[in-house]
């Protein structure tokens, strides 16, 4: 080759061309579909192969091996798993909605769509619905072109008879761009698409009033709003999710019907993983129960039949693939040949234009078959009139067509045509045959002529079509459509287990907590010389406040405390508290729950258990002290509880009405009992305890191993206003603790 026979070009120039050649054949011949026929190259080429092997659905099964050979071998030279897979993907009624290959053998579970057998094992025809695309075929409706090799011919698009692309959906990556259409109802899409025909000009709100959303081959929700929906459809672009399908079944959760192309196993382990986290622990047990009769049966076991199991679904919907969220993008080749992005009222115009054109060419393809053939038995007609001479000629002409042509003045096709004649079809039965069917074909020839030259006639032939195919493959809604998901990820708190606890703080500020709420704390073992200091009784799902002696609250989660079977651990491993305090109070409530908060000066006031949690490891400081006071335990308040109860080492005892005590969310308090400062100082005298009591409670009074029991008449005597010193209680001195008595029961 000279050097003026080279073409040179630009690196730049050369790679831009090519990547710019291998981007559009990507886009066009492999990963959009068609909005014809709603097929991509692929799909068409194996479906057209499976129809030229005979393999329609009345036909036997035969071998996907022999038609993949067919398909790599005459119309797409590519890899045959490739061929195959998407073979296996027509068949899948969990991925096509209605399926255009029937599949015999193991063809994959919605659980490993990818288990599908070797294509030497299966075997595969087509199905009726495929029968829609593929039926007009060679009925002149589309054009044709030569295969990669120029031996055949393959058809370039399918002459469907239904807007196959909304049906099925699809999903597809090209170069710089892709695809992603849900699946729809049929019924639906038909009324839709008449609806169109009928008025061109249908709003999308008049549409969606018929089209309620996606619609897949399963139960499982569809969850969009009606404007999420709007815009959706309006622009091509949006998404939407799914969420499985549960009942409850006592303490079983069972899972029948999972998203689109979600795997139950996969979900399982999703699930085992928060088990194993300790994130469900209302979870004990999970199991797939799924068989051939109920391919989808995914069972969680409860703990109890009191776990809420709408909170657990929805947590599980915010956590694992029983919802999953899927976008749309309604990309699509169009007539013009290109890639476009349609909206749905336009989609469905678009293929209302192909399948117009279609219906057109079927109709001219059939009249130019009738005029032929009505051609030919004008001739057929003509020998009868003198079938003596045309036996004359025949059997003395040297050139019998010539003179045929001359005599009869026909044309050549019906010279042909009567030199071709049996000497049976010379009956005169034949005669009457040939003239019922040039009758019943120029009746044909006027019905299609009419319908040509009419576009309401053609309009009426279509919808009569569609609503035929509804009749036949027509189904209600599967997928029912709901506005909005409650999906939510549990809090930590809400991952816990509601169940009765007590908590328990050892005089050392050990703590632990103990099951149920009828634990004797006394009983418990102690570390060498420890004891109890106080104890709390209320949920696992709370938070356990505790309050130092210098007056400061902290907070700790119950359930996150040590077991009381063992010795418990620290307090102080937890918290960051100040060196040599003690801890004095353990305390759990509500929000609302109100405690009388006091020191040994005698002050206090009554707080919300909300005011005491403290969010920093430090704690917050809740009660000033005044100086050489310690603080006393915290001691609850119910609703009946009218009275404080307050007594003093040296054994003087003062009761007042509760409500003289004020409601405080931190701070120093107000004097409860009078304790003179110079003898607090010198620890003569201080507050020892105190004590709520109801109207009819009674109040026991201990010292060392001895108490005294004041029924209600006897402690009125007791009651003074707050503040002051209070009476002596006969000659007990050095007293350690009050205690209110209900119905002869220990409620402290």
């Amino acid at each position: 080759m000279s050097r003026e026979e080279i073409n040179s070009i630009s690196l730049k120039k050369y790679a831009e061309e090519s990547y710019l050649n291998y981007a559009m054949y990507v886009i066009l011949d492999r990963a959009l579909p068609n909005v014809g026929d709603g097929l991509k190259p692929v799909q068409r080429r194996i479906l057209y192969a499976m129809s030229e092997l005979g393999l329609d659905a009345s036909s036997k099964y035969k071998k996907s091996a022999r038609t993949v050979g067919d398909v790599i071998g005459k119309f797409h030279p590519h890899g045959d798993s490739a061929a195959y897979e998407a073979m296996v993907l027509m068949a899948q009624n969990f991925s096509f909605k209605y399926p255009l290959v029937d599949g015999q053998g193991n063809w994959g579970s919605q659980d490993d769509p990818k288990s599908f057998a070797a294509m030497r094992y299966t075997e595969s025809k087509l199905t009726n619905f495929a029968n829609l695309l593929i039926s007009e075929l060679k009925l002149g409706t589309v054009d044709w072109q030569a295969n990669f090799d120029g031996s055949l011919l393959e058809p370039i698009i399918f002459p469907s008879k239904i807007p196959s692309i909304l049906l099925n959906g699809t999903s597809g990556i090209a170069v710089g761009m892709a695809t992603d259409i849900p699946s729809h109802n049929i019924n639906e899409i038909i009324d839709a698409t008449i609806k169109i025909l009928e008025e061109p000009k249908t709003s999308l709100k008049e549409i969606l009033k018929i089209i309620k959303g996606p619609d897949f081959s399963n139960e499982s929700p569809v969850i969009i709003n009606s404007e999420e929906l709007e815009e959706m459809y309006s622009s091509g672009r949006g998404g939407f999710k799914i969420q499985a399908k549960w009942q409850q079944e006592k303490n079983s959760i069972i899972i029948d019907s999972l998203p689109y192309q979600a795997s139950g196993s996969k979900i399982l382990e999703q699930i085992a993983e928060q088990m194993q986290n300790k994130k469900l622990p209302m979870v004990v047990d999970l199991a797939d129960e799924g068989d051939h009769e109920y391919p989808v049966r995914l069972v969680i076991t409860l703990k109890s039949n009191r776990v809420n199991a709408d909170d657990l679904m929805n947590h599980l919907f915010a956590s694992t693939d029983l919802q999953k969220n899927y976008r749309t993008n309604m990309n699509l080749i169009s007539l013009k040949g290109g890639p476009k992005v349609f909206a749905l009222i336009d989609l469905l115009k678009e293929w209302l234009v192909f399948r117009k054109n279609t219906v057109k060419r079927k109709l001219e393809h059939r009249l130019d078959q009738v005029n032929d053939r009505l051609h030919i038995l004008e001739g057929l007609l003509l020998i009868f009139i003198d079938i003596d001479k045309v036996i004359k000629i025949i059997r003395k002409s040297d050139e019998p067509k010539k003179d045929l042509i001359k005599n009869f003045k026909l044309s050549k096709i019906q010279a042909n045509a009567i030199l071709e004649i049996k000497l049976r079809q010379l009956a005169k039965l034949e005669q009457i045959k040939l003239e019922d069917e040039k009758k019943n074909l120029t009746t044909e020839q006027n019905e299609i002529e009419k319908v040509l030259k009419s576009k309401t006639r053609l309009k009426t032939l279509i919808k009569k079509e569609l609503n035929e195919i509804k009749e036949n493959f027509g189904e209600d809604r599967k997928s029912p459509i709901i506005a909005s998901s409650a999906a939510k990820i549990f809090s930590e708190e809400e991952t816990i287990i509601t169940e009765s606890i007590t908590v328990v703080l050892s005089k050392a500020g050990w703590i632990r907590s103990a099951k149920g709420h009828d634990i004797d704390p006394n009983s418990l073992s102690y570390r060498g010389d420890d004891s109890l200091q106080d104890f709390a009784r209320g949920k696992s799902n709370q938070i356990t406040v505790f309050i130092d002696s210098n007056g400061k609250a902290y907070s700790i989660p119950s359930h996150s405390l040590p077991s009381a079977r063992g010795m418990g651990e620290p307090i102080t491993g937890r918290l960051s508290a100040d060196s040599g305090v003690q801890f004095i109070s353990s305390v759990i409530g509500n929000d609302e729950s109100r405690f009388l908060i006091m020191n040994t000066a005698g002050y206090g006031y009554i707080s919300e258990y909300k005011n005491m949690i403290s969010n920093k490891k430090t704690g917050r400081a809740f009660m000033k002290l005044p100086e050489n006071a310690k603080m006393l335990k915290a001691i609850p308040i119910k609703e009946d509880h009218s009275y404080i109860a307050a007594v003093s080492n040296i054994g003087k005892l003062l009761i007042f009405e509760l409500k003289e005590l004020p409601v405080l969310g931190k701070g120093k308090g107000n004097k409860i009992i009078n304790i003179p400062k110079d003898k607090l100082k010198a620890g003569e005298e201080f507050m020892a305890h105190a004590q709520v009591l109801s109207d009819d409670s009674s109040l026991m009074i201990e010292v060392g191993k001895r108490s005294v029991t004041l029924k209600p008449k006897d402690w009125q005597q007791y009651i003074l206003s707050r503040a002051k010193r209070g009476k002596k209680v006969g000659k007990l001195i050095n007293i350690e603790r009050l205690t209110e008595v209900v119905n002869n029961s220990d409620n402290n």
